[in-house]
């Protein structure tokens, strides 16, 4: 990687402006944004109609009944005075319970699908984490949206009066199964934020002295120099902000930085284990952890001078 330009802040400030990159936090590009949106438009499609085949499945397919013994007779109810037919019984027909069968596996595939899209979208273009109730909804929508899928049907599935013994249980397990794995699967145990991002973006400006990474694309991760064996895949090397990194679906720095940077015979902060620490930290969610900044040996080496903010 060529040798890094020393700036000031001002000037570091002035470059971002120029170039569309962010200098106060790290922002999508204009394509990923478009992107997620997308996602997230084609998700909430399959999501309804996945709603849609349950209020089906609700109204119309579970009220599904055929009477066996209709040559039955009438007889008078002492207690009431209605006639009745006697030996008439009601019961589920076994098309509707096929068919049943059927709506549950088409619900569980269009609530999964959707809620891929969304976990995309939401590592093209995430939430702050500091908006808890956003971030909460925005990254576990696709559970919620299986909850709202599957429970109600469950539950009249097994309410269900024409089911029998066979059919009501078979049903159940089904649901309850494709539930579950939709539930956990529209779970995101470890959710991008922006704040994690923008710890990414720091480290990289600090280290670096601009917002530049490469990456390959194979793998999960950018680099901070194209020198290093992980991106000599064969693939083209790819040159870029942080923010275009993320769009092209690398969601994190990679903590080898301290020797990429030897690599590229660059020089390496004296606290380079503190920051790989706290980068491990705020990657996995931590993003109240304190991103320490660089020592450097020598004043000299530091790629950009960043001064402390003012105590408010």
């Amino acid at each position: 990687m060529a040798e890094k330009k020393k700036v000031d802040r001002t000037e570091q400030v002035a470059t971002n402006a120029g170039t569309g990159e962010p200098s106060a936090g790290w922002v999508p590009t204009a394509a990923a944004k478009q992107k997620a949106t997308t996602f997230r438009w084609i998700a909430g499609v399959l999501w309804a109609i996945a709603i849609a085949g349950e209020a089906v499945g609700i109204f119309w397919l579970l009220r599904q009944r055929v009477f066996v013994g209709e040559d039955g007779t009438l007889v008078r109810d002492p207690d009431t005075g209605l006639l009745q037919e006697q030996g008439v019984t009601a019961q589920f027909p076994q098309w509707a319970f096929i068919a049943l069968l059927v709506l549950l596996v088409v619900i569980a595939a269009l609530s999964i699908t959707g809620s891929v899209l969304w976990k995309k979208a939401n590592r093209l273009d995430p939430a702050r984490k500091s908006e808890t109730v956003r971030f909460f909804v925005q990254n576990q929508l696709g559970a919620i949206i299986a909850i709202v899928a599957f429970l109600p049907l469950i539950i009249l599935i097994f309410l269900n009066k024409d089911m029998d013994k066979g059919q009501k249980t078979t049903a159940g397990i089904v649901g309850i199964a494709l539930a579950a794995l939709t539930v956990v699967l529209g779970i995101d145990f470890n959710p991008p934020s922006v704040e994690q991002y923008t710890a990414d973006q720091s480290a990289v400006i600090q280290l670096l002295g601009q917002d530049e990474v490469v990456w390959v694309d194979g793998g999960a991760v950018y680099h901070v120099c194209d020198q290093v064996s992980a991106i000599q895949t064969g693939s083209e090397i790819r040159t870029g902000t942080t923010a275009e990194a993320v769009e092209a679906g690398k969601i994190r720095l990679t903590l080898q930085f301290a020797s990429e940077l030897r690599a590229c015979d660059l020089a390496v902060p004296e606290n380079a284990d503190e920051i790989t620490e706290a980068l491990r930290a705020i990657q996995a969610g931590q993003v109240d952890t304190l991103l320490p900044a660089p020592v450097w040996a020598d004043p000299a080496d530091a790629p950009i001078q960043v001064e402390e903010a003012p105590a408010e």
